[in-house]
C-alpha cells in the first residue's frame, strides 16, 4: 500500500500540472473560444464578454480548491491536520464549491430561459447537481475533520 510520504508529492504534482493547465486554459483558451463565438454568431456576441467572466470565475474557484487542498496536504505531512488551522483550509474549499454552484445556477437560469434543445440544460443540470454533492460531501467531511480536532485535543491534554 502506497503510504502517505509517498502520495503526497504524487498529489503535490499532480496539483501543480492541473493548476497550470488551468490558467492556460484561463488566460488563452477561454477569451479566445468566447471571442471565436462572437465572430462565428454575431446575434450570439452579446454573450462574449459575460461567458468569458462567468467561466473564468469558475475556473477560479476550482484553483482556489486547487490552493486549499495544497495548504491541507502541508498540513497532513507536519502532522498538524487536526488542528484549527485546517478547519480554515476546508472552509475554503466549501466556499470555492458554493461560488461555482452559485455560477452554475446562473447559467442553468440562462439556459433554461433561453434553450431551444433539451441537452444543454440537462448538461448544466448534471454538473450543477454534481458541483452541489461534491460541496455537501465537503461539508460533512470537514464535520468529522472538526470532531478528530477536537478529540486529539482533548487527547493531547489528557495525555
Amino acid at each position: 500500500m502506497l503510504t502517505t510520504r509517498r502520495v503526497v508529492p504524487l498529489l503535490r504534482a499532480g496539483l501543480v500540472a492541473l493548476f497550470a493547465v488551468l490558467v492556460v486554459f484561463q488566460v488563452l483558451s477561454l477569451p479566445g473560444q468566447f471571442r471565436h463565438m462572437a465572430e462565428q454568431e454575431p446575434d450570439l456576441a452579446y454573450l462574449r464578454w459575460p461567458l468569458t467572466i462567468g467561466a473564468v470565475l469558475g475556473v477560479l474557484c476550482v484553483q482556489v480548491v486547487l490552493v486549499c487542498t495544497w495548504r491541507l496536504l502541508t498540513l497532513v505531512q507536519r502532522d498538524r491536520i487536526f488542528t484549527p488551522a485546517s478547519l480554515g483550509w476546508v472552509d475554503g474549499i466549501v466556499y470555492a464549491v458554493a461560488g461555482a454552484e452559485l455560477l452554475l445556477l446562473a447559467l442553468l437560469a440562462f439556459v433554461g430561459a433561453t434553450a431551444d434543445d433539451p441537452g444543454v440544460l440537462l448538461l448544466v443540470l448534471l454538473v450543477a447537481t454534481g458541483v452541489a454533492v461534491l460541496g455537501l460531501v465537503v461539508v460533512v467531511m470537514r464535520s468529522l475533520l472538526k470532531e478528530a480536532t477536537t478529540l486529539r485535543s482533548d487527547l493531547d491534554e489528557v495525555i
